[in-house]
């Protein structure tokens, strides 16, 4: 009798706990007054913090009130995600500084301005802090715990709040992916038990296929700080060059069975761009952190598992530009309440470690104001004098046949306020050409060179074979764009104000044919276009010269003659295509060349095109959304999303190419043998890393694979996994040799290529030259990190083979083309594998 008393008293203290969880008073200070005109969290949601995950309206719903009855805070919409929700941003402060707050901005600006910052006087400028929530959609505590914070920092109430708002401008990004966590807060709601039930097995805790952790086309966006490729993290940046903060915060969620985690991370593995101070400050904020969450009984680690080397992720990004980021991890509810190695971890506790951790970085912005204000002016200064030193005096970069791909680089220097010019005359550096008219010239002592230097370096040594992410990201080589670095600045001309992008054309209305040439980065789509119109289009395997114009492998042809159009509906569709494709299409009067002439079998009928994606449980999500992204986005064709769970039962027949993006899935086979038929009977199926040895191991392509063995010799047990991971190639950037007379290489016009790697499956060169059109080069690693035995078997493999089955081909990639959307110079590979395979 008296076990049974004890058990009912557990249980019942526990639901106790579980109820008090929800309830304002388990997360706020206690030595604090609230106003209570100011509605609580509980008074829009109908529901209290953490008893529910919060939808992404619900969230707004809330944030918009809060404007409306706090003359503390002010909200502005900064955009719409792909799945139109608004982009909001609060700007908390006192009603003081709200009154004159431009004048606060730009007064905050003169900070980076070393011809300015001398004339500032520290003392009397507030810090800006930029404190950002669950840009991972399905770590949700990060946005849950924001709604807990506002509500804080508009109903406080005393000297300590007040003394706050004074002397602090604060950003308030409650979503940094309002797309994700929506989709996550339905999973995790929909499951939800009304007894919680807490075992790790249960559906709430296993998301389905491909989870909330991602935006609309299933991409990571911390790592888009840098690329900026998609429309919240443009709007993130921009906010965050408009302010220039002092701090960012960036509230993420880790494994269920971890603790809680703040910067700074692994010492070792800081990229050489960042200051030591950066690494000193971010240790003293982080002892904020430690007392706080120590005066609440949780766990934490710090200086381990994270690095700041990516400048891609939020809490990188402001490393190099004179602020401090602060990565904070919190063990993963993934759900409401799950039992985990350090007991049961409940939603209520993890919003309350992040909004913790939210009022101890104000905390140390507070106390660490002019220090913090100080190190950014230095920051500025600092860069200026190196600047001066600095032999390299500007950088160069175009691509006379491809303006599209160089003015989508230049868009990426403008959102981060990198100041180029255009070139005053045609330049030839390194027997690389650029033209005035399709050519940037960056200086490089600038208020952002230090970002700039981060976007344009190519490195090779490093001081640990560890990281956390990828460890090269040289963006001209991303771009496959010519660039030169020059020591004078005699070569710049006027500033660039905006970037503006080539209108298409048709140089003249023809009655034989019009010529395309494929080196524009849009002539995919405007191919596409054209066959999706029914309009015939044939392709050039060879150059050749006509009215003393090159046009080179892979041009375009498209006969007057023999169409569903007459001449002048054809040159009109042809016009429009062109104009909404930013590429040049020449008319013709004349079928006689030099080389191939417009008659000759060298031209080959390009097949109207149906593509699907496979797609679903045990495909990489990311690879995936990017190819989606590339197709919907970018080339607006359609592709089909085909999941693997209802493939067995989806009529294939009626598609030309099936791609198959990395993956290790095991299919029935009946489903094989339906793929195999299908590829025999005409079909292209294209296959990405991983599935290179799915396709390799179920006999569509015979390939022979090269592997290093590393004995470990020396290594302690505590370092083995650490020397596991240096054998990996966490991502690099690898030269290659074109064979441009091979149809996978039609488009580009230069015989090298870099491309990037993050994988170790080794193809062997064919031996065949001819059937190696990408062929690593004797000497391939041009940045980023490898183990020299892996480089050693990377010499003069591949990444790219082709073959026939029966009347269909098997395409595969190593490497991926489309690598996080910024990856332009290695697009045009896929679409060549889509339009092109037969003639390979």
């Amino acid at each position: 009798m008296k076990q049974l008393y004890l058990l009912v008293f557990i249980v019942f203290s526990s639901l106790l706990n579980a109820q008090s969880q929800f309830e304002l008073a388990y997360y706020l200070p206690k030595d604090v007054t609230y106003n209570q005109d100011i509605p609580t969290p509980q008074s829009i949601l109908g529901f209290d913090v953490g008893e529910w995950h919060v939808t992404h309206d619900k969230l707004v719903e809330y944030m918009k009130l809060l404007s409306t009855v706090s003359n503390r805070i002010t909200i502005e919409e900064r955009g719409k995600t792909f799945e139109d929700r608004p982009l909001i941003l609060l700007t908390v402060t006192s009603p003081e500084n709200h009154s004159t707050i431009e004048s606060i901005r730009t007064q905050h600006l003169k900070l980076i301005d070393y011809k300015q910052s001398n004339q500032l006087d520290l003392e009397s400028i507030p810090i800006v802090v930029y404190q950002g929530f669950s840009i991972h959609g399905n770590e949700p505590s990060g946005s849950n715990s924001s709604l807990i914070l506002a509500y804080y920092l508009a109903a406080a109430e005393g000297e300590g709040i007040e003394e706050l708002l004074k002397n602090a401008i604060i950003l308030l990004d409650p979503s940094f992916n309002p797309d994700g966590l929506q989709r996550f807060a339905y999973w995790a709601n929909t499951n939800k038990s009304n007894f919680l039930n807490t075992d790790p097995n249960d559906r709430e805790f296993n998301e389905v296929w491909p989870g909330g952790r991602t935006n609309h086309y299933w991409f990571d966006m911390n790592r888009d700080w840098l690329p900026v490729q998609l429309p919240e993290s443009r709007a993130r940046i921009e906010t965050y060059n408009n302010w220039m903060p002092n701090i960012l915060t960036d509230h993420h969620e880790m494994g269920t069975n971890s603790t809680f985690f703040f910067q700074p991370g692994v010492q070792s593995r800081v990229h050489p761009l960042t200051p030591k101070m950066n690494q000193e400050l971010t240790k003293e904020i982080g002892n904020y952190h430690a007392k706080a969450l120590d005066n609440i009984g949780s766990l934490y680690f710090t200086e381990e598992r994270y690095d700041d080397y990516y400048y891609g992720k939020g809490s990188t990004f402001p490393d190099i530009n004179g602020g401090i980021g602060i990565l904070f991890e919190q063990a993963s509810s993934r759900g409401h309440a799950q039992e985990t190695d350090n007991g049961l971890l409940t939603f209520p506790f993890t919003i309350r470690n992040q909004f913790t951790t939210a009022l101890s970085t104000l905390k140390a912005a507070q106390k660490m104001r002019v220090k913090l204000l100080q190190y950014q002016k230095e920051f500025y200064v600092n860069e200026h004098n190196e600047n001066e030193k600095n032999k390299v005096k500007a950088i160069v970069f175009g691509d006379d046949k491809d303006i599209a791909k160089t003015n989508h680089l230049a868009e990426i220097l403008q959102r981060h306020k990198i100041v180029f010019n255009r070139l005053n005359n045609d330049l030839t550096v390194e027997r690389k050409h650029f033209k005035k008219e399709t050519s940037y010239i960056i200086p490089t002592n600038q208020t952002k060179s230090t970002i700039m230097k981060a976007m344009f370096e190519k490195r090779t040594t490093f001081s640990d074979s560890l990281f956390y992410d990828i460890s090269a990201w040289t963006f001209p080589l991303a771009f496959n764009l010519d660039y030169a670095e020059l020591n004078t600045t005699q070569n710049i001309g006027e500033v660039v104000r905006g970037v503006k992008f080539k209108n298409g054309e048709v140089t003249v209305k023809s009655n034989y044919a019009y010529l395309m040439e494929w080196h524009e980065y849009y002539s995919p789509k405007a191919l596409n276009k054209i066959l999706q119109k029914g309009i015939r289009a044939k392709l050039a395997l060879q150059p050749f010269v006509l009215n003393n114009e090159q046009f080179d492998y892979g041009t375009i042809l498209i006969p007057v003659q023999n169409q569903n159009f007459n001449e002048s509906e054809l040159y009109d569709i042809i016009n429009d295509i062109a104009l909404t494709s930013q590429v040049k299409i020449t008319g013709v009067n004349s079928g006689l060349t030099l080389g191939i002439d417009l008659g000759s079998s060298y031209f080959k009928t390009i097949e109207k095109q149906k593509v699907a994606l496979l797609v679903g449980n045990e495909i990489t999500s990311y690879d995936s959304g990017e190819i989606w992204h590339l197709f919907d986005q970018r080339y607006e064709m359609n592709i089909t999303k085909l999941d693997l769970e209802y493939l067995k039962n989806v009529d294939i027949s009626e598609y030309t190419t099936i791609i198959m993006p990395s993956t290790k899935v095991k299919l029935d086979e009946a489903t094989i043998n339906k793929l195999m038929t299908w590829v025999k009977d005409g079909g292209t199926i294209i296959g990405y890393k991983n599935a290179v040895k799915w396709l390799s191991t179920n006999k569509f392509i015979e390939l022979e694979f090269e592997s290093s063995k590393v004995d470990a010799k020396n290594v302690s047990f505590e370092q083995k996994e650490d020397f596991k991971e240096a054998q990996d190639i966490a991502g690099a950037i690898f030269d290659t040799k074109l064979d441009r007379s091979h149809p996978i290489n039609f488009g580009y016009k230069n015989d090298n290529l870099a491309m990037f790697r993050k994988t170790t499956i080794f193809i062997k060169a064919d031996s065949s030259s001819y059937n190696n059109p990408i062929k690593y080069t004797k000497t391939p690693l041009l940045s980023g990190y490898i183990s020299k035995p892996n480089l050693e078997i990377l010499k003069n493999s591949v990444p790219f083979q082709v073959k026939s089955l029966d009347k269909g081909k098997v395409v595969v990639f190593t490497d991926n083309t489309n690598f996080r959307g910024f990856w332009y110079g290695t697009n045009k590979l896929l679409m060549n594998a889509v339009f092109f395979s037969k003639f390979m």
